[in-house]
């Protein structure tokens, strides 16, 4: 895969009072990610080229990809395709990297999200509105140790705009 061909259409920065390790098993653990995320639960093989899944609180895998950049507990990068019919032959594939650095004593969190093709400012809608809800609930349930639930769905735009591409939402 070439890393050039993805471009950065949304990037989030966010400090949290915690410390690298612990962002990074927060990003990486079903167990945490359960927690900040809605209930969907993230698995990885914790290596270069494993397998990333995202699963949905039924247990349905909601999100697959590989592992593409590997650097514990200082940046991830993971394919994230969402598990549609169609989706991801239409969109092509997105490219999700958390980048985790000390800020004092903080930690900067930084999230982009990058696709290999242009899309439309409905299509991108989806994350977001979803990234930052998650990031919330990641900072809330590291700094407090609990995360509000927030209540999420797919914006009305972007739905819209997958339907006239023929793609089927479940």
């Amino acid at each position: 895969m070439d890393l050039d061909q993805f471009k950065p259409l949304t990037v989030y920065t966010i400090y949290i009072a915690s410390t690298p390790e612990q962002v990074w098993q927060a990003l990486t653990s079903a167990e945490f990610s359960r927690e900040y995320f809605s209930g969907f639960a993230v698995e990885m093989e914790p290596r270069l080229g494993g397998t990333f899944i995202v699963r949905a609180p039924d247990g349905s895998e909601h999100i697959s990809g590989k592992v593409f950049e590997y650097d514990p507990p200082t940046k991830l990068t993971v394919t994230w395709n969402v598990n549609w019919p169609d989706l991801v032959e239409k969109l092509g594939t997105t490219l999700v990297t958390y980048e985790i650095e000390p800020a004092g004593e903080a930690v900067r969190l930084t999230l982009s999200q990058r696709h290999d093709r242009q899309l439309s400012e409905d299509i991108l809608s989806g994350g977001r509105t979803g990234w930052p809800a998650i990031l919330s609930g990641l900072k809330s349930l590291l700094e407090t140790g609990k995360a509000p639930q927030i209540k999420m769905s797919p914006p009305v735009k972007m739905l819209e705009a997958l339907k006239a591409m023929g793609i089927k939402i479940p």
